[in-house]
């Protein structure tokens, strides 16, 4: 697990990339309702918990590198306790509590945080915040009072979103947190290979989800780091399926989208392989193409390579590949250029992984494409979708390829972290067979 030096650096961190005489206010995430007077299960804000890792809803940190302070000023405003809520809701640390937690500075209660953000906001330059906040209307209007009594000079000259700079930040793993990525990695893999041991023809997808989440659930992974794709036949067609109600046919593909989240990090794994364990000679050709498409970016991928130049790489595999099977008509040059295979192949190669699944930070800088750098953690997923009415030959009608996994970027290349899943056609119907 990441420690409290490594959340504290972090807080420190941000603050160093402030202007000075600065305060920043990160909100917690809140209880949302899911029907009546019961609540979806709490997830926390992934910035929040980045600098925290902190479990509560409805708590907010402030930090501040206002010269008065020899070293940068942390506090934080939490739930009061309450033993009703409690015995009701679950234990709160509340401030007491909270100032040794964390080593603060300073801890309050909520009630009292409009009163602290008027007095820290009177006092720096520039306040930093998230813009898409439930506290933005607070900030706002209390820039706005401080601003009304221009005598004092006590409004803070400008209001700036905190986000880039987090975001910035979370780009780039620690070792605590690819060891954390790892270990979702294996247990996402681990439900891989149960849901393929599972599968027989006449299951149903919901079935293969509920598998998937069990193994997730008893690794220590309570919930998946995303909504869960299990797609039978056609299904697999559709990018993100899940309504996952559909029996199985047998001779059909199941294209399987799933990760664990663990100690709030995603795992992010896709599979395709069929129900009665054996591929078609259609199938077989579909997968390997996608697989070859997928090999041949690995074998390549590394720092200063972008996910764009990436991406051409599987285009130029998979666009051979069609081309060959006749589902695309002309020379491979010619429909490269026209971009001919989007209409089987029509999403981006990868994207970044994290706290979140879609994980934060800019892929693109100075108006280029931003080549990948150490520390980073991506996806490679090439895929091929064709539609149950293309206009291609019938026996490709209607299969879904996907092969997705994790990597992190090294000083001379990549690691792949969610390599336990097996992908070789050979190894996926040995693997059938044995269970």
């Amino acid at each position: 697990m990441i420690s409290k030096q490594e959340f504290i650096a972090r807080q420190h961190r941000l603050l160093a990339l402030c202007e000075p005489e600065s305060v920043v206010v990160i909100p917690a995430a809140s209880l949302i309702t899911r029907s009546r007077d019961t609540e979806y299960p709490f997830r926390q804000n992934s910035d929040f918990w980045y600098l925290t890792g902190f479990d509560e809803p409805d708590t907010v940190l402030l930090l501040s590198n206002h010269s008065q302070f020899s070293d940068p000023y942390r506090a934080m405003a939490f739930r009061p306790k309450d033993k009703t809520a409690e015995i009701w809701q679950g234990r709160r640390l509340g401030a007491d509590a909270g100032l040794s937690e964390f080593a603060l500075d300073e801890a309050f209660e909520l009630s009292e945080l409009e009163d602290v953000l008027s007095e820290w906001l009177g006092g720096h330059d520039h306040v930093y915040f998230p813009f898409q906040s439930p506290l933005r209307e607070t900030l706002f209007a209390l820039h706005n009072k401080l601003a009304a009594a221009p005598k004092e000079n006590i409004s803070p000259a400008a209001l700036c979103d905190v986000t880039p700079l987090i975001h910035e930040m979370r780009l780039f793993k620690s070792s605590c947190e690819i060891a954390l990525m790892q270990a979702a990695g294996k247990i996402s893999a681990q439900g891989h290979i149960r849901a393929m041991k599972f599968a027989h023809p006449g299951c149903y997808e919901y079935q293969l989800e509920a598998e998937l989440h069990h193994e997730f659930a008893m690794s220590g992974a309570r919930h998946p780091a995303y909504g869960t794709i299990v797609g039978s036949g056609d299904n697999a067609c559709i990018l993100h399926y899940t309504e996952n109600n559909a029996q199985v046919c047998d001779g059909d593909l199941i294209l399987i989208d799933a990760g664990a989240e663990y100690a709030g990090y995603a795992g992010d794994i896709t599979r395709t392989f069929p129900v009665n364990g054996k591929f078609s000679a259609p199938q077989r050709r579909i997968y390997q193409l996608v697989l070859d498409a997928q090999l041949a970016v690995l074998d390549r991928i590394g720092p200063g390579m972008t996910l764009n130049e990436a991406g051409l790489i599987a285009a130029e595999v998979l666009t051979a590949g069609l081309v060959e099977l006749g589902l695309l008509k002309g020379t491979v040059a010619e429909n490269l250029e026209g971009l001919h295979y989007r209409q089987f192949f029509m999403h981006g190669i990868g994207h970044y992984l994290g706290l979140d699944v879609h994980d934060v930070g800019d892929y693109r800088q100075d108006g280029e494409d931003r080549p990948l750098q150490p520390g980073m953690v991506i996806t490679i997923e090439p895929g091929l979708y064709i539609a149950p009415d293309a206009d291609v030959p019938e026996a490709y009608r209607g299969i879904g390829v996907r092969i997705e996994d994790n990597l992190v970027i090294t000083a001379t290349g990549a690691d792949v972290i969610t390599a336990d899943v097996p992908k070789e056609i050979s190894e996926i119907e040995a693997l059938m067979r044995k269970s």
